[in-house]
């Protein structure tokens, strides 16, 4: 069994979901903290595996095959409860040349940032390919101030968000920040704010967006609740798949979800995250499987998403 990292987590990213629906859009915030820093080294994740078909010896007149053509993405509960990105099986593996965060340097921060952004894009492009869903990237902004867009104003007190109306993730860069250069939790924060984005595409978001409408309060935090935590689960599924080439040890993972499970309800003084045994518990599906199969928080039990 690996030992634990001797400094203890003394915060971890998390992202807290605000529905502003009333003509402007969705804002998904977050908020990044530290996590563990000094994990040692790992093998660099293997890219996947190519193979070349060769043509036929003659085939003059052959027919093409049609590609499968891409459909709509469904809508209403169906999105969220049978997505197609469901069934497309793992996450493919990848290697992020993001490189290091080097404390207080901007520039290292961007870059590396940029890197994640970059394998996260080839990682659901394909997904996205398997389930026959179009698929478009989202923007990725650096700001070192509380700008506005079209979905508002800066909230208060967040590292970044992701605003639905232009697809645009924010993320800020202040001296906070920059103080913690420790590149899984930076990893993990993209990757969730990221999730949003892939909940949008494929319907997801939009549901649980249009259904927070007329809901109650309690009904409301629920579907926040279900949304965060998919979240949670789809960006651990990646992170699973690029862990080698973005120092995602065993033992710094562990810490992180050990301290998730006792702390991570500690952060929102509304339940719209989900108690912290249910966030690890998400994150931990998605990381064991690495496929967004085991992140149907749609369809999971109501205790499980509390």
């Amino acid at each position: 069994m690996d030992t634990l990292p001797p400094r203890r987590p003394s915060s971890l990213l998390l992202a807290s979901l605000v529905f502003l629906v009333a003509g402007a859009g969705i804002v998904i915030i977050a908020t990044p903290s530290s996590t563990p820093s000094g994990a040692p080294p790992s093998a660099e994740a293997a890219p996947p595996a190519s193979r070349a078909v060769p043509p036929p010896a003659k085939a003059p007149s052959a027919a093409k095959v049609p590609l499968a053509k891409e459909r709509a993405a469904p809508s209403g509960r169906a999105a969220a409860t049978a997505s197609p990105l469901y069934r497309v099986g793992a996450m493919p593996k990848v290697r992020c040349r993001a490189g290091q965060i080097q404390p207080g340097s901007a520039a290292s921060y961007r870059f590396f940032m940029t890197g994640v952004n970059r394998c996260l894009n080839l990682a659901w492009k394909a997904q996205f390919k398997k389930a026959r869903l179009p698929f478009s990237p989202p923007k990725l902004r650096f700001v070192t101030s509380q700008v506005s867009s079209p979905c508002g104003r800066w909230p208060t007190g967040a590292g970044g968000y992701y605003c639905s109306v232009n697809r645009t993730i924010y993320i800020g860069v202040t001296r906070k920040i920059l103080k913690d250069a420790y590149g899984p939790n930076h990893a993990q924060f993209m990757a969730h704010e990221y999730a949003h984005h892939v909940q949008q595409l494929a319907g997801i978001l939009p549901y649980y967006g249009q259904s927070s409408w007329h809901a109650k309060p309690s009904a409301r935090l629920a579907l926040s609740r279900r949304l965060e935590l998919q979240a949670d689960c789809l960006a651990s599924a990646f992170l699973r798949e690029a862990a080698g080439s973005l120092s995602v040890t065993r033992q710094h993972w562990d810490a992180m979800v050990q301290w998730i499970s006792a702390n991570g309800d500690k952060t929102w003084p509304r339940n719209d995250h989900g108690k912290g045994r249910n966030q690890a518990y998400w994150m931990e599906r998605g990381f064991a499987s690495g496929s967004p199969a085991s992140c149907n928080t749609g369809l999971a039990s109501a205790r499980s998403v509390s």
